[in-house]
């Protein structure tokens, strides 16, 4: 990699701007180092990085193994790989010992603090605050400011969003939001607002609510605090961890996805929630035995737990208490559930950073406000932009369940370089699955026609999971 080029007007020029700095595109900024002659820059508000600070329990552990670190599954020898920071930190030996697939997600982010902080691409405390396109210049104008305030302007041939996913909060509670009611990405911070709450209940089922849960369940005893752990989900479910089940999470079944039509695509995904929003068997177990630990000699354990309820319009404030208008979706009942404090474990979103306003016209977005997103995740811009903007983890409408996850994070971003240079700056296996996802070429029937695309009628058949 190389530093930023000087413009025609003595400005700062890159061939790559990656605004903001996650796990995604730090993976980018990793592997554009290895990158002879590509000049690269990532801008990021936060003085370091983070990430989910909030729920950074001491025992967390990643759900996937510490191969999906920034480059391994691309280039195992690059300098910026896990085993280059273990080895960096002294620690190959004792992580030899401990015999550990699965990190902690305090030393995967300590992991990515080390590389940000040494990788020459990264720029923090700079707050990107406008992406636009110049024609004249045919370069795209990237302007943030500084931990001072002091406003600069760089520019691009190419930008990379990386800017993650926000938290959703449910339009029923979105009124309420405050000490006693807040999303899971704040836990730990609001934590000790709880103390003093009776009743806690916790309304999402994935691997954050479940980890809440526990959490909330051992602050304080069965005779002090009741728990109510409510989801829409139909059972607090384990997570497909199959090896076969895990092929889902690969460029094979991103390219069979994005071959699908945009509804039916659409379908699949919620109907797909164990692959990406369900719960580790590990915490299960743990949330289990705890339980029945406390329910020895019949005690009451202190909890409640009730899967199938969506929590509906009409929560309000009365009487000191929360009231939650809940709907069990099975058998059509109402009910209401009283409570002291709600911690919301309700997903995250793709957003529409701001910074993309003065680019918005430019973009073609599609029929629900959505990026199109191309294989090599170039985003459909108007025919004037010569330039390419590129996303990550905002593609999952277009290809599938893996787009959030950590595995596929080196894999993208290799796609992304090799877009970028016109080359192969990385080579890419062409199967990455013993899955064979779809047809054969050439099939026929059932709705398909000879480029794999499914007709209307065979597609709602897949998305009700018949043949």
């Amino acid at each position: 990699m190389t530093p930023g080029d000087q413009g025609a007007d003595g400005g700062e020029e890159y061939d790559l701007v990656g605004v903001g700095i996650g796990p995604f595109n730090l993976s980018l900024a990793a592997l554009a180092d290895g990158v002879p002659g590509l000049s690269a820059l990532f801008l990021e508000e936060r003085p370091e990085f983070r990430w989910h600070p909030g729920l950074m329990f001491d025992d967390a552990r990643l759900q996937v193994p510490f191969l999906a670190d920034l480059t391994s599954l691309v280039d195992p020898t690059s300098r910026w790989s896990f085993l280059a920071y273990l080895r960096d930190r002294d620690r190959l030996f004792p992580f030899y010992f401990a015999e550990r697939f699965h990190v902690t997600r305090r030393e995967y982010e300590d992991y990515c603090r080390w590389a940000s902080s040494a990788l020459p691409s990264c720029r923090f405390d700079a707050r990107v605050d406008a992406v636009s396109w110049d024609d004249a210049r045919s370069r795209f104008v990237v302007e943030h400011v500084d931990a001072a305030g002091g406003r600069r302007g760089v520019l691009a041939r190419n930008v990379v969003l990386g800017v993650g996913t926000e938290p959703v909060v449910p339009a029923a509670l979105a009124h309420l939001v405050g000490d006693r009611v807040f999303h899971a990405a704040g836990y730990l911070d609001h934590r000790d607002a709880l103390a003093g709450a009776r009743d806690v209940t916790v309304v999402g089922s994935g691997q954050s609510g479940a980890e809440v849960f526990l959490d909330v369940l051992r602050g304080a005893p069965a005779a002090d605090r009741h728990v109510t752990w409510l989801t829409a989900s139909p059972a607090f479910a384990p997570m497909e961890y199959s090896k076969l089940g895990l092929e889902h999470f690969t460029p094979d079944y991103a390219r069979f996805f994005r071959g699908l039509p945009a509804a039916l695509r659409d379908e699949l995904v919620p109907a797909q929630w164990q692959l990406y929003k369900a719960i580790s068997a590990e915490t299960i177990a743990d949330i289990h035995d705890l339980l029945y630990d406390r329910s020895t000699g019949g005690a009451d354990p202190g909890a409640t737990l009730r899967p199938g309820v969506a929590v509906t319009s009409g929560a309000r404030e009365a009487g000191g208490r929360i009231r939650l208008s809940c709907r069990h979706e099975q058998q059509g009942r109402d009910f209401e559930h009283r409570t002291d404090a709600v911690v919301l474990a309700t997903g995250y979103a793709a957003r529409r950073p701001p910074c993309l306003a003065p680019l918005e016209h430019l973009v073609d977005w599609d029929e629900r406000g959505r990026y199109r997103v191309a294989a090599d995740y170039r985003v459909a811009l108007a025919a004037r932009v010569t330039g390419s903007l590129f996303v990550q983890n905002a593609e999952e409408h277009t290809h599938g369940v893996g787009a959030p996850d950590l595995g596929l994070g080196a894999w993208r971003s290799a796609r992304i370089l090799n877009a970028i240079t016109g080359r192969t700056a990385y080579r890419l296996p062409a199967t990455t699955a013993f899955t064979s996802f779809g047809a054969p070429p050439g099939a026929a029937g059932n709705g398909a026609t000879r480029d794999g695309v499914v007709d209307a009628r065979a597609a709602e058949r897949l998305a009700r999971g018949r043949p």
